[in-house]
């Protein structure tokens, strides 16, 4: 049990008749330290060991790193060395990818960057960029974009050589595709991933330019569906170590969930998120400036009151936007139990073109190149579904698979940049999350990245990532029969059966 990936150690100085080489002297006080005998020492690094250990009176700095088969010397560097040793965690996000610089001896985040998926350059949807992958030339193109805009990105970090380790999060899609691996089959019945654990692999093979003898380790997934992203969000909220049942969704192309504690833990994803993530609306968005994330309807006076991200001119709205207007629309009467848009109670706002009913949320008829942020009936009926889906899915899991009650969780974690913004009072309001205390949901943020910046930071979360993996049972909804039934009855407002949703008052 070692508590950084950076060791000080000293080695015992060679003597008259002990023949036992410095390689091989450095080894045993490694053993020592990780209480383990598999240690890989790279043959390039003796090189200059001899000259090296002398210098330094056998006193070293060491750079490590674990893998399957046991841990390995990364490098040897000066004792006294006042130069950081780094390494760099990284939210492979679809949509948007997020670098952190982290100081492995100190444990102190020395800076964080994001930047858009270049990929979307490409194909702005997973299922789109894996269709482009299909030739050879188009994967190494899908890879080379996402690398080289990493490079780039840890560059203005820190300096390339005091970068040793690289700890990635993604979902399936992205691992493979970050990879070079062919992701065809992750789409095609039965949806086989082509690797599930990705060795940690030397830096260089992949074209990722940081040390000459840094080393990358992806996050394992479990399948097509449920990725590493979703194993760093388990490491980081500690749900396999809950002495009671807790449950962790995270919500973007897909809702991915997970449920259990320390005995157990069931996982599933389904199709739950193209609404919340700009798919089905025209003025849908991801999160950014001018994007409106929070809405507010007075009940009485139908007053609309929107708030925009750094309070800019609206320009969209993104997902928790969409929950907090259909909540409010609903609250007030302006939409009705089946998600309908009520016109005498939206009045003025309410308007038709080409038969079919809208909201204007906000007139932007005085702002210069802004239009109007308006939602269709089209576009609130794709929330709906959307809505139904996200809790069926934890019905399903939670009553039908777990044999739980939604009472019986002690945590409700949401994970992602959905769970950032979004206000579990609202997706009560509407029957998208289960009617429980608010105290019990917990806002994780963007929980892959700090699942990566754990592993770092503690060389132990190697053993405890494998250990989370094996201990998942992931369930495929496609081929479960309750979540259809269930759907239908969810895709009323807040559900058909109101007694799911006692706090819920409508106007």
């Amino acid at each position: 049990m070692i508590k950084s990936f950076v060791q000080y150690i000293e080695i015992s100085e060679p003597q008259l008749g002990n023949n036992t080489a410095d390689v091989e002297r450095i080894k045993a006080v490694i053993k020592k330290i990780t209480k383990q005998d598999a240690i890989f020492f790279p043959t390039t690094l003796a090189n200059d060991l001899p000259q090296k250990l002398r210098q330094w009176n056998h006193k070293i700095k060491v750079v490590l790193f674990k893998n399957s088969l046991g841990w390995q010397i990364v490098d040897i560097l000066k004792p006294d060395r006042d130069r950081a040793v780094f390494g760099v965690a990284i939210d492979l996000g679809t949509t948007r990818i997020v670098l952190r610089l982290i100081n492995l001896e100190s444990g102190v985040s020395c800076g964080e960057l994001s930047f858009d998926n270049p990929q979307v350059a490409i194909a702005s949807d997973v299922l789109a960029r894996i269709h482009h992958a299909r030739t050879k030339e188009g994967l190494i193109e899908l890879k080379e974009l996402v690398i080289s805009e990493i490079n780039n990105y840890i560059k203005k970090l820190s300096p390339k050589e005091l970068v040793y380790l690289v700890a990635i999060s993604g979902n399936s899609a992205m691992t493979h595709l970050f990879l070079g691996v062919d992701p065809t089959f992750l789409i095609r019945e039965p949806y086989i991933p082509a690797i599930n654990v990705p060795e940690p692999v030397a830096a260089c093979e992949i074209g990722v330019d940081i040390n000459a003898r840094g080393v990358v380790y992806l996050f394992p997934n479990i399948g097509s569906y449920f990725g590493g992203d979703l194993i760093s969000g388990i490491l980081f909220c500690g749900l396999h170590k809950k002495d009671n049942p807790s449950i962790m969704v995270d919500v973007g192309t897909n809702a991915e969930v997970v449920v259990g504690y320390r005995d157990w833990l069931i996982a599933c994803a389904g199709a739950a998120g193209p609404a919340l993530e700009g798919g089905i609306s025209d003025m849908g968005m991801a999160a950014k400036p001018g994007v409106i994330d929070r809405v507010k309807i007075d009940h009485l006076t139908g007053d609309v009151d929107v708030h925009t991200i750094e309070d800019k001119p609206a320009v969209g709205i993104c997902g928790s936007g969409m929950i907090d207007l259909a909540a409010e629309l609903f609250l007030s009467g302006m939409l009705d139990i089946r998600g309908q848009l009520v016109p005498e109670h939206c009045k003025d706002r309410y308007f038709e073109k080409d038969g079919v009913g809208y909201f204007c949320l906000v007139d932007n008829s005085s702002q210069k190149n802004l239009p109007n942020i308006e939602l269709s009936q089209v576009e609130i009926n794709s929330l709906t579904s959307s809505k139904a889906a996200m809790y069926s899915i934890l019905q399903v899991i939670i009553e039908k698979i777990a044999g739980l009650k939604f009472d019986d969780l002690e945590k409700f974690y949401v994970a992602g940049t959905f769970g950032s913004f979004i206000n579990p009072k609202s997706a009560i309001s509407i029957g998208m999350l289960p009617d429980i205390p608010i105290d019990k949901f917990e806002v994780l943020g963007n929980s892959s990245l700090e699942g990566a910046s754990k592993f770092l930071l503690n060389p132990d979360s190697f053993d405890e990532i494998e250990a989370i993996r094996q201990a998942i049972t992931y369930i495929e909804l496609n081929v479960n029969q309750e979540f259809m039934n269930i759907f239908s009855g969810a895709k009323f407002y807040p559900h058909t059966d109101a007694s799911r949703f006692p706090s819920v008052k409508i106007k």
